[in-house]
């Protein structure tokens, strides 16, 4: 499958950490598949050969770049994804208030639809994007708000 994320990726670390991406930001593929293998998600996802391609490749050029991984918003290790509700869960807020993930039927779409589910009342709303676009309009928020 050719890549239709990664180097949009990996130019996030020059455009807002003003430094040269290198492969030390990212997982290589054989890491990735071993992370997932130690979460704790089902053993019929861990049985599936990919993530939603978006994810693979968000992890495969960022999964290591903490200043990103953790902008006001935690992207989950690898190791540490899991499903609830059928959803694969990715990213929360840093007041635990919202976690975000892909409805599980919607795996193998390359760039799914995210949804985000409320901490205090339990509910799932359509975020009306696909991941790719939730994750460039929240880096891009995250790091407007550092700049003075």
């Amino acid at each position: 499958m050719a890549d239709m994320f990664l180097e949009k990726f990996r130019a996030l670390v020059p455009e807002y950490l003003d430094e040269k991406w290198t492969p030390e930001e990212g997982y290589t593929e054989a890491e990735l598949r071993e992370l997932i293998a130690d979460s704790e998600l089902p053993d019929e996802l861990k049985a599936r050969p990919r993530l939603p391609q978006v994810l693979e490749e968000f992890y495969l050029a960022l999964g290591r770049c903490e200043e990103i991984m953790e902008a006001y918003h935690f992207f989950f290790d690898p190791d540490e994804l899991i499903v609830e509700d059928g959803h694969l869960l990715f990213l929360e807020d840093e007041e635990e208030r919202w976690v975000w993930g892909v409805d599980v039927d919607t795996l193998d779409v390359p760039d799914p639809l995210i949804v985000r589910r409320s901490s205090n009342s339990g509910m799932w709303n359509d975020e009306g994007a696909t991941v790719s676009e939730f994750i460039f309009d929240l880096l891009e928020f995250s790091f407007e708000e550092e700049t003075p």
